[in-house]
């Protein structure tokens, strides 16, 4: 297990953090959602409460190397401000002297935010010296962005070279949820995977194959795994050089004793928009027609499936949400195994976008932080931001 924030001293100490201020950004640059900020306010409010002097690091967007304005913090750091009731010191860049001087005049309880990392190109780099330049900030790292942990930046990996290195909150929960569902789930196991594309989701599917009872396709990527099943899917999206990876994907299941199920039934449309006259078919999807969404018999088959699940894991939406029309297998799917008695783990990215959405967040068990990084940690990969933190 990696060492934690509770781990170590941060009374009078320089704790430099990375949180995950990826935040999206509306006109007038004002932040639209802010649940990335609020997701790291435990860990922060933790150190200050404890006397540390906290200098946060974050990226936002991709400056890619250059000092865009519109990619700034400042919208952040008066965020923070709002939230903490307490000033954050927003500096104007993230190295350099007066960002040296800022943190030697810090008292216990402050907060610093340093401007975007992405506006030097070392970051994603990983160059060792601004690496060096951002530890010399700090006398410990606490790591709290998961979404960036299996990327090898500087600020992830790079600083954990010169500095004691442990988990924030956020990551550290991370990290329990991903291990218990990927070393030690309770059983019957389903996972539950949607999303447009089949290669995206192929190695996850080749790692936990062993490890589930259950697996269910929905979304986009359902129509090339139906299409191997030789059933019609009219001008659905298929990858064709995908057709023999399926094809094993199945027999492998069946050598695992693992049930897969498939659509049964199909919103379609003859054209991808919310305007578009839409209707339900079953098993065949008539030439000229898309499969945009699971249909109701779908919906059944798989609540079924879950009813008696004790962990279910979730990436990838079951149709395209972001239109009404096409939104109520996902809708239906997430409102069903909110109400299980059951370790519900929902890996991400737009699935978690649209959990948020529906208001749903506080009856799962997790919603990942991470869309990528949760799926490298479902694909058995070691994930290199929580490889590089220090062993309790």
């Amino acid at each position: 297990m990696k060492k934690s924030v509770t781990d170590i001293q941060v009374k009078g100490k320089r704790v430099l953090m990375r949180a995950d201020f990826n935040v999206p950004l509306g006109e007038k640059f004002n932040i639209t959602d802010d649940s990335r900020i609020t997701a790291a306010i435990p860990t922060i409010k933790y150190i200050i409460d404890n006397g540390g002097k906290l200098i946060l690091m974050s990226h936002l967007g991709r400056p890619k190397g250059e000092v865009k304005p519109e990619f700034s913090l400042a919208p952040v750091a008066e965020r923070l401000s709002e939230l903490l009731k307490k000033n954050v010191k927003k500096m104007d860049d993230c190295v350099g002297e007066d960002v040296r001087e800022a943190v030697a005049s810090m008292k216990e309880g402050d907060v610093i935010l340093l401007e975007n990392l992405r506006f030097h190109k070392e970051e994603t780099k990983n160059d060792p010296d601004f690496a060096k330049q951002l530890a010399s900030l700090g006398d410990v790292f606490v790591e709290d962005a998961f979404g960036t942990c299996h990327r090898a930046h500087a600020s992830t990996v790079g600083v954990t070279e010169y500095l004691p290195s442990v988990a924030g909150f956020l990551v550290q929960k991370e990290i329990e949820y991903f291990e218990k569902v990927t070393k030690d789930p309770e059983r019957p196991f389903s996972l539950i995977l949607g999303g447009a594309k089949v290669a995206d989701k192929i190695p996850v599917i080749e790692n936990m194959l062993d490890k589930i009872d259950f697996l269910l396709i929905g979304g986009a990527m359902a129509y090339t795994f139906l299409k191997s099943r030789l059933k019609g899917v009219g001008a659905s999206r298929v990858e064709e050089d995908m057709l023999d990876t399926v094809q094993k994907i199945f027999e492998l299941a069946s050598v695992n004793k693992v049930g897969i199920f498939l659509p049964k039934d199909h919103v379609v449309a003859r054209e991808m928009k919310a305007t578009a006259k839409h209707k339900i078919v079953k098993e065949h999807i008539p030439d000229g027609w898309i499969g945009l969404d699971i249909g109701p018999e779908t919906i059944k088959s798989f609540e079924s499936v879950l009813k008696d699940s004790k962990t279910i894991v979730w990436n990838g939406p079951m149709g395209l949400f972001e239109m009404k029309p096409f939104a109520a297998g996902t809708r239906e799917i997430a409102g069903y195994i909110a109400r299980l008695d059951a370790t519900t783990v929902i890996g991400g990215g737009d699935t978690a976008a649209a959990v948020h959405q529906m208001g749903l967040a506080d009856k799962l068990s997790h919603i990942s932080t991470g869309g990528g990084a949760s799926l490298e940690y479902l694909e058995g990969k070691e994930l290199l931001g929580i490889a590089a933190l220090n062993d309790r």
